[in-house]
């Protein structure tokens, strides 16, 4: 099988590992989940999301190393086993089926050997179906949104309450400025620099949850796209500058008129071939 349909070796982690644990390792190799193993195979799986929602909601007053990763991984781990044709279109289906960002590769032992994301979904959706669809064929019309004189603890909590990992934000008159994500918030997290005791300060250490702005955090770089664009071409831009969401905007208005995610373009590559079968199927249809 083509080691490029997955990534390996996979950052794995002990159940009785920490948050603390975890969030090093996605820091430090630049990734936003960590498998969890036992003798080797998943029993569980820990994202950025998983934690922030967490510890958003813990009203304890442990320290990051001190809650497991047994108390917030998910377990109904989604599989595959590798060596499979159709491992792209399957990892898609079950990508969009349960709607999660992974799935872990196994072998005929069922122990872990990689895992496909939705960036390599998107990487191999840009390169086998370029002019296939539109952006406004499978973009979100309805997009969420904080402006950039928000205060951070403001965008955090938008991001909590609507389950999502990204916002779009604009200014006072509607006009996108950029996009604050969860990943954002990590970066640039004072938590690594200094020690912090409180589990919320990892994200935003105290005084800072109102005090700064989003427009503070965020880059003024805005990729877009636009409603008639190649979706490929989407796949591609997102790939290529390692973003998960790119706003689309109609140019002649400067309208926000919806954004485009990987989880659209996964969404696209599980529909792909039934399409073109139900074509073929029906090619005498009027």
């Amino acid at each position: 099988m083509d080691e490029k349909l997955y990534s390996s070796p996979v950052f794995t982690l002990a159940e009785n590992d920490s948050i603390h644990d975890a969030l090093v390792l996605m820091k430090t190799n630049f990734v936003k989940r960590v498998v969890i193993t036992k003798d080797k195979k998943p029993i569980g799986i820990v994202t950025e999301r998983n934690i922030n929602a967490f510890l958003e909601q813990d009203t304890t007053s442990r320290a990051l190393d001190e809650i497991r990763l047994k108390e917030i991984m998910k377990t109904n781990v989604i599989t595959i086993d590798g060596g499979q044709q159709d491992h792209l279109a399957q990892c898609a289906t079950r990508m969009d089926t349960f709607k999660i960002g992974s799935i872990v590769v196994v072998d005929e032992k069922g122990e872990v050997i990689g895992i496909t994301t939705q960036t390599d979904i998107n990487r191999h959706y840009a390169k086998l179906y370029p002019g296939k669809y539109r952006v406004r064929d499978y973009m979100t019309d309805e997009v969420i949104s904080c402006r950039e004189s928000d205060s951070l603890g403001f965008a955090l909590d938008i991001i909590n309450n609507n389950k999502t990992s990204r916002l779009v934000v604009t200014d006072n008159k509607g006009n996108v400025k950029g996009i604050i994500t969860t990943n954002d918030f990590l970066k640039h997290s004072e938590y690594f620099k200094k020690a912090i005791a409180k589990i919320r300060d990892y994200l935003l250490p105290k005084g800072t949850s109102e005090d700064k702005k989003v427009g503070e955090m965020i880059k003024y770089e805005v990729l877009i796209v636009e409603p008639d664009d190649d979706l490929a071409t989407a796949a591609d831009l997102m790939t290529k500058n390692n973003v998960s969401g790119v706003p689309v905007i109609v140019l002649k208005n400067n309208k926000l008129a919806g954004i485009v995610t990987k989880a659209d373009i996964v969404r696209a590559f599980s529909q792909v071939l039934t399409h073109a079968s139900l074509l073929e199927k029906y090619k005498t249809f009027r």
